[in-house]
C-alpha cells in the first residue's frame, strides 16, 4: 500500500518536474519572461539566446518533503553561435520502482537583439516496474520580445503535439505560459507570469530578484493553484554561481533545492552582460 501510494504521488507531483532550477523555483517559476541562463532550456527556450556565453547548469533536489523517492536532478549546458544558440540537457526522476528520464535538445534565435524565438525537443521515458516501459517523443516552443529596454514580454508552450504515455491522454501536462519581466532598476527584476495546465485551473505566479551587492542575489515569490510562497538566495563569484530555493506546498509542507551555473567568459554580473551584449544602456 505504501508503495503504490508513493508512485500515485510521484505521477501526481510530475508537474514539479517540468521548470527547474533554483533561481526558477525561488521566484515561482515566474520568470517566463526572464529567462536568462541555460535552464531556460525547460521552461522558455527563447531566452537562451540573451546569453553570448556558454554555460552549464546543474540542479539536484534529493528528497523534496522529506522524500527521497521524489528526487530529481537535471543537467543542461547552452553554447551561443553566430546562427543561433544551441542547447542539450537531460532530467532523471524517481526510484527503482518508477522512474521518469528525459533528453532535451533546444535551439534560440536572436533577431535584431530584441525578437528571441526558441524550440526544444524532448525524448521523455517512463518505467514502472513490473508494468512495462513507455516513451513520448513532445516539442516545446517560446518567444520573447523586448517591449522596451527594462520590459519584456515572453510566453511557452509545452506539449504542442499533445504526446502522452500509453492509451490515456495528458498524462505529459500541456502547458501554456505567458507573462512579462520588469526591470525596475538595473538590479531588481519583477516578473509576474500566467500559467495554464489544460487539465487544472489558471495559475497565477509573481517573484522578485534583487542583486542585492555584487555577489549575492535575494529571491522570492508566490503563486496560486496550488497555493506556494517561495524564496532563495544566489551567491554569484567569477565564473560560478551557487544558487539555493525553498517552497512551500499546502499539503507536503516546506522543502528545498540547490542548483549551480559554471559561465565561461562572463565578465559581469549575468544581468549587465546580457544588457551590454543586447545594446541597453
Amino acid at each position: 500500500m505504501k508503495i503504490l501510494s508513493i508512485i500515485f504521488l510521484l505521477s501526481s507531483f510530475t508537474l514539479a518536474q517540468f521548470n527547474p532550477g533554483a533561481k526558477q523555483i525561488s521566484l515561482s517559476n515566474s520568470d517566463v519572461a526572464l529567462s536568462n541562463d541555460v535552464f531556460s532550456l525547460f521552461n522558455n527556450p527563447s531566452g537562451l539566446s540573451q546569453i553570448d556565453w556558454r554555460e552549464i547548469g546543474i540542479y539536484y533536489s534529493p528528497a523534496p518533503f522529506g522524500l527521497k523517492e521524489l528526487a530529481n536532478a537535471y543537467v543542461a549546458y547552452t553554447e551561443p553561435f553566430s546562427f543561433g544558440s544551441i542547447s542539450i540537457g537531460g532530467m532523471t526522476y524517481g526510484f527503482d520502482l518508477y522512474r521518469e528520464s528525459k533528453i532535451v535538445l533546444g535551439y534560440s534565435y536572436n533577431y535584431q537583439n530584441k525578437f528571441f524565438a526558441g524550440a526544444a525537443f524532448n525524448f521523455h521515458t517512463l518505467s514502472i516496474k513490473n508494468y512495462g516501459d513507455d516513451n513520448a517523443l513532445y516539442f516545446n516552443i517560446g518567444g520573447l520580445v523586448y517591449l522596451s529596454e527594462d520590459f519584456r514580454l515572453g510566453f511557452s508552450f509545452q506539449n504542442i503535439n499533445r504526446a502522452s504515455f500509453g492509451n490515456d491522454d495528458d498524462q505529459i501536462p500541456v502547458l501554456l505560459n505567458a507573462g512579462i519581466s520588469y526591470d525596475l532598476i538595473n538590479p531588481l527584476s519583477i516578473n509576474a507570469a500566467l500559467e495554464k495546465d489544460l487539465r487544472y485551473k489558471t495559475s497565477l505566479m509573481f517573484g522578485v530578484d534583487y542583486d542585492l551587492i555584487e555577489y549575492l542575489s535575494l529571491r522570492s515569490g508566490f503563486s496560486n493553484e496550488p497555493s506556494r510562497f517561495s524564496a532563495g538566495i544566489g551567491i554569484n563569484y567569477s565564473f560560478i554561481s551557487l544558487d539555493y530555493a525553498m517552497f512551500t506546498h499546502i499539503d507536503l509542507g516546506l522543502t528545498h533545492q540547490v542548483g549551480l551555473l559554471i559561465s565561461f567568459n562572463k565578465e559581469m554580473s549575468r544581468k549587465q552582460q546580457i544588457r551590454n551584449y543586447l545594446g541597453i544602456k
